[in-house]
C-alpha cells in the first residue's frame, strides 16, 4: 500500500508579473510543504499548466496588458482546479466577477502569507473531498500515486517531482488502465482490453513482459512487488490509493 509520508507535494501555480511576490510566494508556500511553479503572465501560466500537474493556481488580476478574468475563464474551462484570485483592496467588481466564473476564492492586496497559505490549504482539501459525479476519461489531467505522478498530457512519469521515467507506449498505456481501475484484480484479458495493446502485442503473455518491465521501473524491489502485484490464476492487482487530477 502507499505510504502516506511518499505522496508528492500539492503543486502550486503563481501567476503575478512582480517578482517580489513571486519570490514571497514561492519561499513561503515551499517552507511550508508545497511544490510551487512561478509564471510572470498568461502565456506562461497556459504553458505551465499544460505541462505540469497542477493542483491550485494563485492568480493576480491584474496583469499588465492582460484581462484576469478571462485567464481565470480559460482555466476553469480546461479543469476543475482551484483558483484563487489575488485582487487589489479596491477591486470588488474584480472579485465578485471572478468568483461569478468560477474562482474559488480571492485574497486581497496586501495580503498576510499566513493567512493566504490557509486559505490555499482549505482549497486543497475542499478539492480533495468533492464527491461531484466523475468527469470523462478525457478530461483527466494527472494520476498520483506512492510518490509517482503520471501526466497523461505530457506522458511523463515523475518521482515526486523529480525527473521524468521514460515510458513505451505499452508501458503508459498499461499504467494508465492500472491507475483507472486501481485495487482491482485484472485478468490479462482485461488489461489488454484497457491498455489497448492488441494492435501492436497480440498475445496475452506479452502484458507479463510489460509489468516485468514497469516493475522495473516503478517498485522499489521489483523482485518482491508492491505496487503492481500478482493474483495467482486471476491476473493482476494494482495496490495503490491513486490521486486523479482532472
Amino acid at each position: 500500500m502507499i505510504d502516506m509520508n511518499d505522496t508528492p507535494l500539492p503543486h502550486i501555480l503563481v501567476v503575478d508579473d512582480d517578482p517580489a511576490v513571486r519570490d514571497l510566494l514561492c519561499e513561503y508556500l515551499g517552507d511550508n510543504e508545497l511544490r510551487v511553479t512561478a509564471a510572470e503572465n498568461g502565456t506562461a501560466m497556459l504553458e505551465a499548466f499544460d505541462r505540469e500537474a497542477i493542483d491550485l493556481v494563485l492568480l493576480d488580476v491584474r496583469l499588465p496588458g492582460e484581462n484576469g478574468m478571462k485567464l481565470a475563464a480559460r482555466l476553469r474551462e480546461r479543469a476543475r482546479v482551484p483558483i484563487i484570485l489575488l485582487t487589489g483592496q479596491a477591486e470588488e467588481a474584480d472579485r465578485v466577477m471572478g468568483l461569478e466564473i468560477g474562482a474559488d476564492d480571492y485574497v486581497t492586496k496586501p495580503f498576510s502569507p499566513r493567512e493566504l497559505l490557509a486559505r490555499v490549504r482549505a482549497q486543497l482539501r475542499r478539492a480533495r473531498m468533492q464527491d461531484d459525479p466523475v468527469p470523462q476519461d478525457d478530461t483527466r489531467r494527472a494520476f498520483r500515486f506512492a510518490g509517482w505522478e503520471l501526466n497523461l498530457r505530457t506522458r511523463r512519469l515523475l518521482k515526486n517531482g523529480g525527473d521524468a521515467v521514460e515510458l513505451s507506449n505499452g508501458e503508459f498505456s498499461l499504467l494508465v488502465a492500472f491507475c483507472s481501475a486501481a485495487q482491482r484484480v485484472l485478468s490479462r484479458d482485461q488489461l489488454l482490453g484497457l491498455s489497448r495493446l492488441h494492435n501492436a502485442e497480440v498475445y496475452d503473455r506479452s502484458i507479463d513482459v510489460q509489468i516485468l518491465r514497469l516493475r522495473r521501473k516503478i517498485e522499489a524491489d521489483p523482485s518482491h512487488p508492491t505496487l503492481l502485484v500478482t493474483e495467482r490464476g486471476a491476473g493482476y492487482r494494482f495496490d495503490a490509493v491513486v490521486e486523479v487530477l482532472y
